[in-house]
């Protein structure tokens, strides 16, 4: 990816005079280390601070991130390094990394800067914003603690999302969580008349491509702005896109008092991208290898994900499991900002179940009878107890035979496979490969239609009746 020319850094520095006007240099390039520069300069610039230096007529953003001494820094590249020698000339940009933002942000994909990677023409920025900006004040916050129903099952039913709240899809390769991740973008812009900003953080060319397609030909790409720092790009651009989005859904909220949905696939390699650039920077690595800042970088990012009284952010996160680990130190720091945590499990990808959601170790915050109300609390804990029973009961039946069990046990079992089958569905996003017509269920019909599984209703139906399906409506019609 080529640097923006002068015009374009001028936007994103918001101070940066053009070509043929700047001002004299900060200082010089010392050494050059990969995506690492040293800087020798005579006042050291703030951290954060934007700086530049200009080869075969583009410019080269760095953003500092350590003081040496008194005239050494360390900053970060975020463009490619090919081309950077000692003695070049940097600049100061006068400011952190600003974005622009516009009404017609939506429906675009553009890169960490703001610059479109759909081939289309630039934004018209009305005004710039900072990526570092600070959460919103304390008083202005609110705390809505609503359920925000996305016409998902197993979600709706056992570990519901917060509006305004924070929710990680925990999984480990190829178990579901991008797929997931557009079905809650495609409810949220037919359910909710919302907007969602998707943040790529070190995907995939080919993801990327496909995940823009997707979204465009379920016809929500008009509600949905898209951030990519690609995996082939500088640490420190992956480190920071996850901010750039985030500004992105601030400004919404903000300014178009929108309902947002703020998606990151992958915040785990936001950590990674951190634990590169901390290597880089000569830091001590800290427990497994991490970066001793992890903590302080996870908060700053979840600390500004927050609702206020001109509108809410709802945050949906995938989070890669390291070989299905979930006591990783990364998975801990995250898990401990979130309010709902959804647990993909491949034991239920292996049966067939999508979503392949875990119902026993899926939970959230929400969960209680002062929030939900009486019902859905009821509804919810007697469909974990039924399949609890039938997890407990799995290995005797495998060695045994079901024959063995006693006759209440064998009821919980049947009617526990048939919930089981019941909270698969069949996605929107999804529909032109399974050839499956994708659904939304109310959560009123899917607590109905358990009620009715647990009172022994369908006892007579067969488990094939009720898998990869909206309601039980149709059986009885």
């Amino acid at each position: 990816m080529s640097g923006p020319g002068p015009q374009q850094t001028a936007a994103v520095s918001g101070t940066l005079a053009v070509r043929g006007e700047q001002t004299a240099p900060i200082g010089v390039i010392a050494e050059v280390h990969g995506p690492v520069v040293v800087i020798a300069c005579n006042t050291l610039p703030p951290l954060h601070q934007g700086l530049y230096t200009s080869l075969n007529s583009d410019n080269y953003l760095f953003e500092v991130h350590q003081h040496l001494d008194e005239h050494h820094l360390r900053a970060i590249t975020l463009h490619r390094t090919s081309g950077l020698h000692r003695g070049m000339n940097v600049y100061d940009t006068g400011a952190p990394l600003h974005v622009p933002v516009s009404p017609d942000c939506l429906g675009r994909l553009l890169n960490v800067f703001g610059e479109p990677l759909d081939d289309q023409a630039p934004l018209q920025p009305i005004t710039f914003r900072n990526i570092h900006a600070r959460p919103a004040p304390l008083h202005q916050s609110v705390n809505t603690g609503e359920v925000l129903e996305t016409g998902i099952k197993v979600i709706d039913l056992l570990c519901p999302f917060v509006k305004g709240g924070k929710t990680g899809l925990f999984g480990g390769a190829g178990v579901g969580k991008t797929v997931l991740i557009m079905e809650f973008m495609h409810a949220m812009a037919t359910l909710h008349k919302g907007v969602s900003v998707f943040a790529g953080v070190g995907e995939r060319i080919r993801e990327g491509h496909e995940l823009w397609h997707k979204i465009r030909e379920a016809d929500v790409l008009g509600q949905t702005l898209m951030v990519f720092g690609q995996m082939d790009e500088s640490p420190g651009v992956r480190f920071r896109v996850g901010l750039t989005a985030l500004t992105y859904a601030e400004y919404l909220r903000d300014s178009l008092h929108k309902e947002v949905l703020f998606v990151m696939d992958n915040i785990f390699r936001f950590v990674q991208a951190g634990s590169e650039i901390s290597s880089l920077l000569g830091r001590m690595p800290a427990t497994v290898g991490y970066q001793p800042t992890l903590t302080t970088e996870v908060a700053e990012m979840q600390d500004r994900i927050l609702s206020t009284r001109q509108g809410a952010i709802t945050s949906v996160q995938a989070v890669y499991v390291p070989a299905d680990d979930m006591t990783d130190p990364a998975v801990n720091a995250i898990l401990s900002h979130l309010d709902t945590n959804v647990i993909l499990s491949r034991a239920q990808a292996g049966k067939g179940i999508y979503p392949a959601v875990d119902p026993l170790q899926s939970a959230s915050k929400l969960m209680d009878r002062r929030t939900l109300g009486e019902r859905h609390y009821a509804v919810a804990e007697g469909v974990r107890e039924h399949l609890a029973r039938y997890r407990e009961l799995e290995d005797i039946i495998t060695m045994l035979g079901i024959e063995e069990l006693s006759p209440k046990d064998r009821q919980v079992v049947m009617r526990a496979r048939k919930l089981q089958r019941y909270l698969s569905q069949p996605f929107w996003t999804t529909a032109a490969h399974s050839g499956i017509p994708g659904v939304s269920v109310p959560l009123e019909q899917t607590l109905s239609d358990c009620e009715a599984f647990m009172q022994g209703q369908y006892d007579e139906v067969p488990e094939e009746s009720c898998y990869m399906r909206g309601t039980m409506k149709e059986h009885t019609a």
